[in-house]
Formats: structure tokens, C-alpha cells, sequence
């Protein structure tokens, strides 16, 4: 399957190294008695043996077996693309919540890889759209991913959640040049003011990638909100 850009790094532009190298990994430091059957377990979710990996979480394998960077079996099982595989692993209730190493969760890997059937099968699970630190709704911002940001932001995703580089929705869409998703973060109050940890609002940002429209659209947009805000004020008095 394609490899996908990540967003982790203060410039937005790094590989999803973290991810995809710890799937590649894909082992653990299990009991003695149990090695055999989670090296199983993790080659099975690579592959997408689904009735092999079935036969072993019914043997008792726990199902939030990680490798060595922390990837569940669901983890892996989406990030590679195994629906049914996925499917399996679900039955058995696993924690939805647990997050790798490099801090992403299945519904964050599923939110990256565009899959809004896994996206909504997660949700409806009860899988968590806020907390900290990089959020699925940053991600849909990140890859310009409209349907996908609807359907979270539907579902009480925080639209001023801020990554761990103080970066929020609208630098992330407006630093990698996806007008349309911009258009649409500019109809919600998401802030025009917020900096960056590089002290970037996210019309400055956008200006010193040169995504010059966009940057001119925040403009015009926060000249506007400055001008309602002013005339309300003057109402109040």
C-alpha cells in the first residue's frame, strides 16, 4: 500500500518513520512460554492471516499485544490494510485507546490512511476523538481529508486542540497548501491568532511556504472578524 507523509515534526513535513518502522518490526518481549505464539500473532496481523490470528487470540493471546514500538494487532492490522483481519481483532474487544510510541492510535493510523469505514467502525466502538497531544483531527487537516474532518469534527473533536508544536488545525492545512480544507476551518472559530512554537500564526505560516491564497484568504478573514468584533463593542456601549 502507499506510504503516507506525517505530520510529526514542527515543520509538518517528516516521514511516519515512527509508525511504519515499528510495524516492520513487529515483535515483542513476551513470557517465555508465550514467545512462540506472539511472534504468531504479530506475523499474522502483518500478513493478514486473519483465521491464523483468530485461532490464537481464541487460544488466549491477549489481544493488545504490542511489538517492540508499541503497534497493537489493531494497529497493525489497519495501518496495513487487513479489513477482515481488523474485524477480528475487534471482536474481541481491545483497548481502542492504546497508542505506539510515536503516539498514534488505530483510529489515527485509520484517519491517515483515508479509511472512513474504519474510521466510523472505530468511533462507533467508542474510540476517543480528543486527547493529547497530535489528535485525528489534525491529521484530517494535515492530509486535506474534508470527509473524514466532518465526520470527526461531527463527533466533538476539538477544533483548537494544538499539537505538542502549538500547531492547530488551520496551520496544518494552511502550511501544506489545502485551500478547501482551509475554507472550511475558516467557517468554524477556530483562532486566527495562535502561534506556533516557531512563533507562525497560520496566515504567516502559510506566506512563508508560499500558499500565497491562503494566506491572503486568513487575512481577509481575521480583517472581517476584527471589523464584527468592533462594531459589536461599540453596540455594547
Amino acid at each position: 500500500m502507499p506510504m503516507h507523509k506525517s505530520p510529526r515534526s514542527t515543520s509538518c513535513r517528516g516521514a511516519l518513520a515512527a509508525t511504519v518502522t515499528a510495524i516492520a518490526l513487529c515483535s515483542v518481549v513476551p513470557t517465555p512460554a508465550w514467545a512462540g505464539s506472539y511472534e504468531q500473532a504479530l506475523e499474522a496481523v502483518q500478513a493478514g492471516d486473519t483465521s491464523a490470528l483468530a485461532a490464537l487470540l481464541k487460544r488466549g493471546i491477549d489481544v493488545d499485544t504490542v511489538d517492540e514500538a508499541g503497534n497493537s494487532l489493531l494497529i497493525i492490522a489497519i495501518r496495513e490494510g487487513h479489513r477482515a483481519t481488523a474485524e477480528a481483532i475487534l471482536s474481541y474487544r481491545p483497548h481502542l485507546n492504546n497508542r505506539n510510541r510515536a503516539g498514534d492510535s488505530a483510529l489515527m493510523v485509520a484517519v491517515l490512511r483515508g479509511d472512513e469505514d474504519m474510521v466510523k467502525r472505530l468511533i462507533a466502538a467508542g474510540a476517543s476523538v480528543n486527547h493529547d497531544g497530535w489528535t485525528p483531527l489534525h491529521y484530517a487537516a494535515y492530509e486535506g481529508n474534508l470527509g473524514l474532518f466532518e465526520f470527526l469534527l461531527g463527533n466533538g473533536a476539538d477544533i483548537n486542540a494544538v499539537t505538542p508544536s502549538k500547531a492547530d488545525a488551520l496551520m496544518l492545512a494552511a502550511n501544506n497548501g489545502h485551500l478547501d480544507m482551509v475554507k472550511r476551518l475558516l467557517q468554524t472559530p477556530v483562532s486566527l491568532e495562535r502561534k506556533n512554537d516557531r512563533g507562525y500564526t497560520a496566515e504567516a505560516w502559510a506566506r512563508n511556504k508560499g500558499n500565497t491564497e491562503i494566506a491572503d484568504l486568513i487575512k481577509t478573514t481575521r480583517e472581517a472578524r476584527a471589523k464584527t468584533q468592533g462594531l459589536a463593542a461599540r453596540k455594547k456601549k
